[in-house]
């Protein structure tokens, strides 16, 4: 019972309890939304590559703009950023019912409007994040990082389950418009928060932009601990997370189900990844958190080799559902320490680069997983992605000792690469 403290102790907070109901209200409208789209995008298609496209518009603006989010997130008032990001969110589903409405709709202007919206979330992402430690004291931080997650897996699973069936009954109109109001809504209520305001506001550097942004990335790049644990991220993203991005197409050409079926897998991976997130949450302690974030990338690669090579729609459930857990655990693991470990002066910019790759890589993996089906069929691609992936976790478990060192021990890294290993 200890270990549930950890929950306890985060939501005694009244700043944590208007941050996760927002949080828990916007990202349950996103899923609802974005079920909605990828059906959208498949009926006036067809197209494996054109639900990958939206995928990838919608992930990939953070590639270019997240170093540069992140600087922005270290210099300005992070409650302001986070609100105008998502009312951007607001603005382009409000455009997007029109179009439905009017009959004007067009996969490219979807796929435009996703880029649009995918721009505003890589603004949002790091300016939330930075505002996590000032929400609770630092003995409950594990919590709160978990709870931030917790609450996306629990959107992940109440959206599907309520898309589905709208979509079913009055088609994809409802789903957006529900988005639009959920946003407002957590836009609404971040002006509530009483935060420090060394937490709430940035510093500026005397450096530019993009001075600023580029020695973020080294800062990363440099690192021991972040260093390998990014890569890995990465690695995972780009291979295993994207095929969850791209359900439809598997919905239909390989089990043959339709939109039922895919609610069914959504739902199914947003319930297993808010146990997953559950049950990481109430760990509440740091030690052995890196050797559970790769031990999950195992675990997450063979389960998604299983989801595409059978063509039971049993097993796929089940296949998905420790897709899910696995998938939460190692962004909570992984976010955690990051948290834990990056100078504080640099943790927008660490958590920036967390999102481009959380975002990004899985947005590169559709695109290629989806022009490769073209030639090769939905199971080829996933299954040589997955071999690659357990290379890289092959190399990334030789240097868990030295990862854990670095990202579990409280204290963040002055000087990241250490010259002998005491000074770790």
């Amino acid at each position: 019972m200890a270990s549930f403290s950890a929950i306890g102790g985060v939501l005694a907070q009244r700043n944590a309890r208007i941050f996760y109901s927002g949080s828990i209200v916007c990202w349950t409208g996103s899923w609802i939304q974005r079920i909605a789209t990828d059906w959208l995008a498949w009926e006036l298609t067809h197209s494996a590559l054109w639900v990958a496209v939206i995928a990838f518009c919608n992930l990939a603006p953070s590639v270019v703009i997240s170093p540069i989010a992140g600087v922005i997130a270290d210099r300005l008032d992070r409650v302001k950023l986070t609100m105008a990001s998502q009312f951007v969110s607001v603005a382009q589903a409000v455009i997007l019912v029109v179009l439905i409405l009017t009959g004007l709709i067009r996969v490219e202007f979807m796929a435009f409007l996703t880029l649009c919206n995918g721009a505003a979330e890589t603004f949002s992402q790091p300016a939330r994040q930075c505002l996590i430690p000032g929400l609770v004291p630092r003995q409950y931080l594990p919590g709160a990082v978990a709870l931030n997650s917790l609450t996306y897996n629990a959107a992940r699973f109440v959206g599907p389950a309520i898309s589905g069936p709208m979509i079913a009954l009055w088609g994809v109109v409802p789903s957006i418009a529900l988005n639009a109001f959920a946003f407002a809504y957590a836009s609404l209520t971040m002006v509530l928060l009483r935060l420090d305001p060394e937490v709430r506001l940035g510093k500026r550097s005397g450096a530019s932009i993009l001075q600023d942004a580029l020695e973020g990335i080294r800062y990363v790049t440099r690192h021991r601990g972040i260093g390998p644990a990014m890569l890995f991220a990465a690695t995972v993203g780009m291979t295993l997370r994207s095929v969850p991005e791209m359900l439809p197409p598997y919905v239909a050409d390989i089990f043959g189900r339709g939109a039922e079926g895919l609610a069914t897998l959504a739902s199914t991976m947003g319930c297993a990844a808010l146990i997953g997130g559950f049950l990481i949450a109430i760990r509440g302690r740091m030690t052995g958190l890196t050797r559970i974030a790769v031990g999950c990338g195992l675990v997450l690669a063979i389960f998604t080799a299983g989801f595409v090579a059978t063509s039971s729609f049993a097993v796929g459930v089940i296949c998905i559902a420790a897709m899910g857990a696995a998938t939460t655990i190692h962004g909570i693991s992984c976010q955690t320490l990051l948290q834990n470990s990056a100078s504080p002066g640099m943790i927008g910019r660490v958590l920036s680069t967390w999102g481009m790759i959380t975002r990004a890589a899985p947005a590169m993996g559709a695109l290629i997983y989806g022009a490769a089906s073209e030639f090769f069929g939905l199971r080829i691609p996933v299954l040589v992605g997955v071999v690659i992936c357990m290379c890289v976790f092959v190399w990334t478990w030789v240097r868990l000792p030295r990862m854990a060192t670095l990202l579990e021990s409280g204290v963040p890294a002055a000087n990241p690469r250490p010259r002998h290993p005491a000074a770790g």
